[in-house]
């Protein structure tokens, strides 16, 4: 029995298990209290209401502040189709976030939308800057809005 570097019974055979991987350490102190920003994008399920939907967004805004984030802006973009099913929905209540938290918080936000039923995907996006504008989809809506005309009364008259 010779002690040396290849002696060790997983480095002889090639095993996955190779004492060469770093060792996880625990998290620096400091990163809990460095601030990050996030585009965060929720998607869940058809069969829910809009106003549960909102009620996800207020959910997911809760655990952020317990956690020492902000969420500067929420966009709720509603119920709709997708291009492939996803668990069994073609559709989807769409949220969009822009989010000033710490990791740990992002973290705790996923974990919990893991759990939840209601949730098909998320996307979680570290971004330099956060974009308050509305977004193109909801700028779109908007300009739309303002180009057709609503009166009713001017159609009467014809």
């Amino acid at each position: 029995n010779v002690k040396g570097p290849g002696s060790h019974p997983c480095r002889r055979f090639g095993s996955h298990r190779s004492v060469d991987y770093p060792v996880l350490r625990a998290p620096n102190p400091t990163w809990e209290m460095t601030m990050a920003l996030y585009e965060h994008t929720v998607m869940s399920r058809q069969d829910i209401s809009a106003q549960q939907a909102e009620a996800l967004n207020e959910t997911i805004k809760g655990l952020i502040e317990q956690g020492g984030g902000a969420v500067a802006k929420i966009e709720y973009w509603g119920l709709r189709n997708l291009t492939y099913r996803v668990k069994k929905n073609r559709k989807a209540h769409y949220s969009l976030m822009a989010i000033d938290a710490p990791p740990a918080a992002m973290a705790e936000v996923e974990r919990q939308l893991s759990i939840n039923e209601d949730v098909l995907r998320w996307l979680t996006v570290r971004v330099e800057e956060l974009d308050l504008e509305l977004s193109p989809l909801l700028a779109r809506r908007e300009r739309e809005r303002e180009r057709t005309p609503r009166d009713d009364s001017s159609n009467a008259s014809e």
